[in-house]
């Protein structure tokens, strides 16, 4: 329990306050004198969330720990040491605790009386603007502090993911060339089974002039469904069995990824001689599957730097750090890319209702970038409880603003919550999934771009809607 202790206090204790060096003695004076020294034992609160702020507090011996409870778990963010100046300030516009300051061990302070802060602006202009300066310099080193946060809780939100999108690519690497290794080295016993077919050069000219006819085909080839597949495999085992091809059901496979059909086999076997049908037909297999795997390999790399593309325009790296003129749908795409494993994993269907005639607005990019993130996903966090979901984006034009609205079906924001969702530190989510700072991140970052964030929620149906104006 908090006493009044008996210690006295010197201006020159005062003075070893940075921030305070500066102040004149009688004004410092003043302070100790209107103010009264408490003791609080290890543990004890000097205040908790809800109840009125106090202060200025000085802190003379010991610590105090400010932290949050979220989900039942605690979330410390500043310990004050001695020397350090806490509590309510001149001029502040909080009166309200949000979380706790407790003592670490037995903590001492000059406690001055809030209900008296008038007096101390009224009459005492040095010491106010010395405790005004320790504010103001706070709240820099706070904002600072906290704008690297945002970065990296937006990074945090993708790391995760991404790993997983950049690992499936990277690891099909690996592995089709590997496969593609082995394929290279059964190439020298289907060159000496061609060479001791001796075919004549117009068999030749034939056979690679088909064979290539159909290989152009597949970049107009259309995909096949199921059923239509597992026919086509089916009636190519057959014709290869027919024609003596060992291992037909295996290499079927191959003709139906490059949308061979049994017509095609018959206008290439009219170029051999019958005896090298099945020759023939494990080359060309070969050659297939060859060509499938460098296809593979391509399709791979082409999925990681689209995905380091992605992460390059979605960060903004390359752009100057002021407000330009893009287009947002990139910026929600790249978004929508950062998080898509975590959209597959909790099974969500994305709609895009985007108004693609919308004119590029001038914004800072990189931060909006963390707005479309947080928004995102929130929404997904909502929806994993439905273990399915639907996540709409709508984008229109409203007169010289634009309009990005972001919608979920999940359970809805209860409505006592609603007036505290951009707080600080506020969170309704388990310990580890949130710090309580993502939405109070995008309300900044809007009204940073003059607009306005506004939320409708209701059991299956909550929306974010953020306007802005298209020209800055």
């Amino acid at each position: 329990m908090q006493k009044v202790s008996e210690i006295q206090v010197e201006v020159a204790d005062l003075k070893s306050f940075e921030g305070l060096a500066g102040v004149p003695d009688s004004e410092l004076q003043w302070l100790i004198d209107k103010c009264e020294v408490l003791t609080f034992e290890d543990g004890e609160y000097l205040m908790q969330p809800g109840e009125d702020l106090t202060g200025p507090h000085f802190v003379l011996e010991g610590n105090m720990r400010f932290f949050m409870l979220q989900q039942g778990a605690r979330r410390e963010y500043v310990l004050v040491e001695k020397g350090s100046i806490t509590g309510y300030m001149p001029y502040s516009r909080g009166l309200i605790a949000k979380g706790y300051a407790q003592a670490v061990g037995e903590l001492t302070v000059l406690s001055y009386p809030i209900q008296d802060i008038m007096e101390m602006i009224k009459d005492h202009f040095e010491i106010t603007q010395a405790l005004v300066h320790i504010m103001t310099t706070r709240v820099r080193d706070f904002t600072a502090m906290q704008q690297q946060n945002d970065k990296m809780m937006a990074l945090g939100k993708l790391s995760a993911g991404l790993a997983h999108e950049l690992n499936n690519p990277a690891s099909a690497i690996v592995r089709d060339s590997l496969s593609l290794r082995k394929h290279l080295r059964m190439v020298p016993a289907h060159l000496k089974n061609m060479f001791a077919i001796r075919a004549t050069d117009d068999q030749v000219d034939g056979l690679t002039n088909e064979l290539f006819k159909i290989l152009n085909k597949k970049e107009c080839y259309t995909r096949l469904t199921l059923k239509q597949r597992t026919q086509l495999e089916d009636e190519i085992t057959e014709w290869l069995e027919e024609n003596g091809v060992d291992d037909a059901y295996d290499i079927a496979e191959s003709f139906v990824d490059f949308s061979f059909t049994t017509e095609n086999l018959e206008t290439l076997k009219k170029n051999v001689p019958k005896h090298a049908v099945p020759i023939i037909m494990g080359w060309i297999s070969s050659k297939l599957m060859g060509e499938k795997m460098i296809e593979d390999i391509q399709e791979s790399a082409r999925r990681i730097a689209e995905l380091v593309s992605s992460v390059k325009t979605f960060t903004h790296m390359d752009r100057a750090q002021d407000k330009q003129y893009a287009d947002i749908h990139i910026g929600i795409r790249n978004t929508l890319t950062m998080l898509g494993y975590k959209i597959r994993k909790e099974n969500i269907t994305v709609v895009e209702e985007f108004d693609e005639t919308l004119p590029e607005v001038k914004a800072l990019i990189g931060e909006l970038n963390q707005v479309w993130t947080n928004l995102v996903d929130n929404a997904l966090d909502a929806m994993e409880v439905n273990e399915k979901g639907t996540l709409t984006i709508r984008t229109k034009k409203d007169n010289e603003f634009v309009e990005v609205t972001i919608i979920d079906d999940g359970p809805g924001i209860p409505e006592e919550n609603i007036s505290q969702i951009y707080d600080p530190f506020f969170t309704t989510k388990e310990m580890g999934k949130g710090t309580g700072m993502g939405l109070e991140v995008v309300h900044r970052i809007v009204k940073q771009h003059r607009g306005s964030i506004k939320v409708k929620s209701r059991p299956g149906h909550t929306e974010f809607i953020v306007c802005f104006p298209i020209n800055g």
